[in-house]
C-alpha cells in the first residue's frame, strides 16, 4: 500500500495572511511542517496557490505543487494536488500547513490503520479533551468535537459541544462526559489514478477500523 502526505498551504487568509511563511525560530512555518513530515519517510508535497510558498518549499528541498486559488477548503486543494502530481498513492494523508510541531508518530499511526485494515475508507485522530481547561475552552468553535462508538466509529463531528447533556447544568458536563476533539489530520484512500475516491463530502458512516491508541496519546477514529 502506497501513501502520500499532502500539505495544503494557502497564502491568503482572513485571520493571518501569509501564515505559511511566518517564521518560527528563524524558519518558515511550512518548512517546519515539511521537516516533521519528512521524518516519517513517506513522500510529501505542499499544495499551494502561491508562487512564493512554492519556491520557499522547493528551496528547502521539498516538493511543491501549484493549485487553484479558488478552493474553499484544504481538502479541495489536496484533491487537485493529488491529480496534478499524477500520484499512484493508495492513501492520501492530509497534514495541515500550520502544524509545525506535529509528531511524526501521529502520521505513521494513520498509515498503520490502513495497512492493518485495508477496507478502511477514512480515518482521523482524536484526543481526549482536558477537563482542566474548562467548559469555555470546550465551546471554542476552532476545536472540532467528535462522538464515536465504542469501536471507534465516528458518528458525528461538530464545532458545537457534542454530546449534549440533557437536563444537566453545563458547569458539570465535563464531570459527566469524556469529550474528544479532532486533531486536524485525516487520511483518505484513493481509487486508481487519476480519479481519487470521492472524499470531498466526508462520509461519517465510512467503513471503520477498530479504535486504537498510539504512542502520542491520540485515539484513532474512522
Amino acid at each position: 500500500m502506497k501513501f502520500v502526505v499532502l500539505i495544503p498551504a494557502r497564502y491568503e487568509s482572513s485571520r493571518f495572511p501569509g501564515k505559511p511563511l511566518a517564521k518560527i525560530g528563524g524558519e518558515e512555518m511550512i518548512i517546519r511542517v515539511c521537516r516533521q513530515v519528512d521524518k516519517t519517510g513517506l513522500p510529501l508535497a505542499v499544495a499551494t496557490d502561491n508562487d512564493l510558498i512554492a519556491q520557499t518549499v522547493r528551496n528547502a528541498g521539498f516538493d511543491a505543487v501549484m493549485t487553484a486559488s479558488s478552493h474553499r477548503s484544504g481538502t479541495e486543494r489536496v484533491e487537485e494536488a493529488y491529480r496534478n502530481l499524477r500520484s499512484d498513492a493508495d492513501v492520501i494523508i492530509n497534514v495541515q500547513g500550520d502544524e509545525p510541531f506535529i509528531d511524526p508518530r501521529q502520521i505513521l499511526s494513520l498509515s498503520d490503520i490502513f495497512k492493518k485494515n485495508p477496507d478502511t475508507e477514512i480515518a482521523t485522530l482524536a484526543r481526549p479533551f482536558d477537563p482542566a481547561l474548562g467548559f469555555d475552552a470546550l465551546q471554542d468553535p476552532n476545536l472540532v468535537k467528535v462522538v464515536m462508538s465504542e469501536q471507534g466509529r465516528a458518528l458525528y463531528f461538530s464545532r458545537s459541544v457534542i454530546p449534549f447533556v440533557r437536563n444537566t447544568p453545563t458547569q458539570i458536563w465535563l464531570e459527566k462526559v469524556q469529550y474528544y476533539i479532532i486533531h486536524i489530520l485525516a487520511s483518505m484512500p484513493t481509487a486508481p489514478r487519476p480519479s481519487p475516491r470521492s472524499f470531498l463530502s466526508l462520509p461519517h458512516h465510512s467503513k471503520p477500523s477498530k479504535a486504537s491508541n498510539n504512542s502520542a496519546g491520540f485515539r484513532m477514529v474512522s
